[in-house]
């Protein structure tokens, strides 16, 4: 049986994310993040949207769900961590419309892109 279990330390990690790297159009509001245990996925990390047929039917906007799988996500190392919540990230479009972004897109080559941005905005001063 898969368990659900609402992450703020997930939360606040893919908020120093989103803010450190400029994804404004990610509306943090309208996120929300959770661990999950018990799935046999082969995946580490989802994310899932509110389609535009049920914003319809809900009478509300657009809202998006990360989910990591703990048993996968919590033994990886922190870069790598980091690089899953940005691939994750990536998939919200910039409409934040209940839509994703493919893995045209979302792929290796642009993940390292943002990675090293930002590791390179949030480097410690050396003094």
């Amino acid at each position: 049986m898969i368990r659900y279990i609402p992450s703020q330390d997930i939360k606040e990690w893919v908020s120093k994310i989103a803010l450190a790297l400029n994804l404004s159009h990610v509306d943090l509001a309208r996120l929300a993040c959770f661990r999950s245990s018990g799935s046999q996925s082969r995946a580490i990390a989802r994310c899932y949207a509110l389609s535009k047929i049920w914003q319809s039917a809900l009478n509300t906007r657009a809202h998006y769900i990360i989910e990591v799988i703990s048993e996968k996500f919590d033994r990886l190392p922190e870069d790598e961590k980091e690089k899953v919540l940005i691939h994750e990230l990536m998939h919200i479009p910039k409409s934040f419309g209940g839509g994703f972004r493919q893995h045209d897109f979302v792929c290796r080559r642009n993940v390292e892109f943002l990675h090293r941005k930002l590791k390179e905005t949030t480097l410690e001063p050396k003094f």
